[in-house]
């Protein structure tokens, strides 16, 4: 047993509820039972860190319109085929003879669009700032190589602004273990306002079992004080890949995005530039969120208001083979994660 384990299992300070952001950390906690070793003073709470989870269903709805529109193709990573709309998934669009492709990168677009130039290849572009300079490699690529049917639907989000909402909407949140793939790109230093702001800890954790139990331990040692710690400086860096910045910058500018559960957030989303609008397919004004099963508690559980297991629909309705809500559909969803490693 390391010190930082034995501290935090034996921790008898001020509760504290600590809530880790990334859908990857979730994973990794989920999977290794830190959260089974830790002081009864300690909760974890797992945050809106997931892409797929935080998409709204009025994005989705347009993914199944062009997918059963014809002459257009909608490209997409395996996870989001699952996720309803208001009434349908991807997978019921393609169910309808609409045309779905899955593949494992969004370059891979590239390849299918030159092959059928008589077709439109729409990629549903979800994520992060850690995804973001891949849609915008795409792009490029698209253009160098003169490819003119490919198309993106973006619901591009970003991490202070939605972290700055629970922290103003939410509360009784005492630390965050910040995302380590989102700051390999943004930089450790991009959470120090928000720890000052809020008077509380930052800390970037990488993902292996010790890195997060040091992180926890950092995070309990600075109960109450706005630092902004990188515990993850084998690949995160103060000011993050200026490179992948620039990148992304060329091609997106900030906006207003629409979060699962928390609305209009300003200023929390990336869309195309006005330059590169022959790109979108009618990204704008995709805000409405209504859940097929209305019972559905995925939007309270993305801000930690409850835990998984405090969905009615958890474990019963609501399992990996038949999901109600994208918490479980996604590998990275916390009702996803609690379920398959029986985490309480």
């Amino acid at each position: 047993m390391t010190k930082y384990q034995e501290y935090l299992q034996n921790y008898d300070g001020e509760p504290m509820r600590i809530m880790e952001v990334c859908g990857t950390h979730t994973a990794a906690i989920s999977h290794c039972g830190i959260h089974s070793i830790l002081s009864p003073k300690i909760k974890l709470i797992s945050g809106p860190g997931c892409p797929v989870c935080v998409t709204v269903t009025a994005y989705i709805d347009r993914l199944v319109e062009l997918a059963l529109t014809p002459g257009c193709v909608v490209v997409s990573f395996g996870d989001l085929l699952r996720v309803r709309g208001s009434s349908r998934s991807l997978n019921d669009a393609k169910a309808l003879g609409g045309q779905v492709r899955m593949v494992y990168t969004p370059m891979d677009t590239l390849k299918l669009a030159a092959a059928e130039p008589d077709k439109t290849f729409i990629f549903a572009a979800v994520g992060f700032e850690t995804t973001a300079p891949v849609y915008a490699m795409l792009l490029e690529e698209a253009l160098r190589a003169g490819i003119q049917n490919i198309r993106l639907l973006t619901s591009l989000k970003t991490m202070p602004p939605v972290i700055d909402w629970v922290c103003a909407n939410q509360g009784g949140i005492d630390g965050f273990l910040a995302p380590g793939h989102v700051s390999v790109i943004t930089g450790s230093e991009i959470f120090r306002p928000l720890a000052e702001r809020y008077s509380i800890p930052f800390v970037v954790s990488g993902f292996e079992p010790e890195q997060i139990l040091l992180s926890l331990y950092a995070l309990v040692k600075c109960r109450g004080m706005g630092k902004a710690l990188n515990l993850y400086p084998s690949v995160v860096t103060p000011g993050g890949n200026h490179t992948a910045q620039q990148s992304v910058k060329k091609y997106f500018m900030p906006c207003d995005a629409s979060w699962r559960g928390m609305g209009l957030i300003p200023g929390s989303g990336l869309c195309l530039r006005p330059e590169y609008q022959q790109f979108d397919s009618g990204s704008v004004a995709l805000t409405e969120d209504h859940d097929a099963n209305p019972a559905c508690c995925c939007a309270k559980v993305l801000t930690g208001a409850i835990g998984p297991r405090q969905c009615p629909l958890f474990g019963k309705v609501c399992t990996p083979q038949s999901p109600q809500g994208a918490c479980m559909v996604s590998t990275e969803g916390s009702c996803y994660q609690y379920y398959v490693n029986k985490r309480e």
